[in-house]
């Protein structure tokens, strides 16, 4: 393991204030030491498996049981702990959409389809959605897949009225978070519209999910006495596990300090160090939550798998000062909404009346 804590080459110490890292050299001699992290460890991906799928499936278990028989009161605290679940076996299909979680390409496939009937995510068209989303992050010529649509401070202020309602209406956290993420899950991935992928093999790969989650559901219906206790069990689940998905994705790209560009200035390795968060969370939800919040290391290097993130963080001490957010941070980030150009920052419609000023 390395432990490097000095990176002298990667610092831009010029002018007065304090020493700023140079994200496009630091992040290319970060990159070498995630290099060797990369390689699969299949003791510890069944591990995971295991000690993820079988809680949630246990757990969905006794809430259909109890829904079927009447007791629907004591199924709703039981979705939190199971969206908690939810969300690590979606990582854990994230990570065979990189080809990280196994070392069998085939493998990871077989895998990721199968777990997409529980997370209710079509797997090769959001792979390669995602995909899009690792290879343009930050990159101000292409946005629209597989991120969160952010506009800068000069597109805003060209919009029309009724548009820039419709852009304050999408970046509420309420709309975007609240109700937006149970509703791409549970309604809007049921159609292929906008995964990256050619027409027919979208609505080949999206449809094949909507029947198999039809018949998992009629089967279970039929097992427990009708539709009303899956939808018990269903309904909340997903939407505790979208509304912790929607809000992990936000706070990985959208904090005041993140980085975009234009084509001509952006480069992969600055976007991937200084454009994703490092979320420092408590040990239980960043178990739950399967490592995500180290994203500016998966940014750096999607291949490793996310059981391997700690260790690639742990060995290189630039890892992590970089791109830090705390929970109390991140509530800061709910705000924030525009891309400054010219401060180069993110921020929230209360400080375009300074933007525009510096601007002028």
């Amino acid at each position: 393991m390395t432990d490097d804590t000095s990176t002298p080459a990667a610092i831009d110490t010029a002018g007065d204030g304090p020493a700023r890292p140079d994200f496009a050299a630091l992040a290319r001699e970060i990159a070498r030491h995630c290099a060797a992290y990369r390689d699969p460890v299949p003791r510890l991906a069944l591990r995971q498996v295991a000690n993820t799928l079988l809680p949630y499936l246990a757990l969905c278990a006794l809430m259909l049981w109890a829904a079927a028989r009447g007791f629907e009161p004591w199924v709703l605290p039981l979705a939190v702990p199971a969206g908690g679940l939810l969300v690590r076996l979606f990582i854990i299909q994230h990570d065979c959409g990189h080809g990280s979680f196994l070392p069998s390409r085939t493998a990871n496939d077989r895998l990721g389809r199968a777990l997409s009937l529980l997370t209710v995510t079509p797997y090769d068209s959001w792979k390669r959605a995602h995909a899009l989303h690792h290879a343009s992050t930050g990159d101000l010529s292409r946005r629209g897949t597989g991120d969160i649509h952010t506009l800068t401070v000069r597109e805003y202020l060209a919009l029309s009225r009724w548009h820039r309602l419709r852009y304050r209406l999408y970046r509420n956290p309420f709309i975007l978070i609240v109700l937006g993420s149970p509703l791409n899950f549970l309604v809007l991935q049921r159609f292929p519209s906008g995964v990256g992928l050619p027409w027919r093999t979208a609505w080949r790969d999206v449809l094949a999910l909507d029947l198999a989650l039809a018949a998992l559901v009629a089967l279970l219906a039929l097992a427990t006495g009708g539709i009303g206790p899956v939808l018990w069990v269903l309904l909340p689940v997903v939407a505790v596990a979208a509304w912790i998905g929607g809000w992990l994705f936000y706070v990985q790209h959208q904090y005041e300090e993140t980085v975009w560009e234009g084509p001509e200035a952006w480069d992969f390795h600055r976007a991937a160090l200084g454009g994703s968060s490092y979320y420092v969370l408590p040990r239980v939800l960043q178990w739950f939550t399967g490592n995500v919040g180290l994203h500016h290391v998966h940014h750096l290097n999607s291949r490793i798998p996310n059981y391997r993130l700690q260790e690639c963080l742990d060995g290189h001490a630039t890892l992590g000062e970089v791109g830090r957010l705390t929970l109390r941070d991140s509530l800061r980030c709910l705000g924030l909404a525009l891309w400054d150009e010219e401060a180069r920052k993110l921020i929230g419609f209360s400080g375009l009346r300074t933007a525009t000023a510096h601007g002028a």
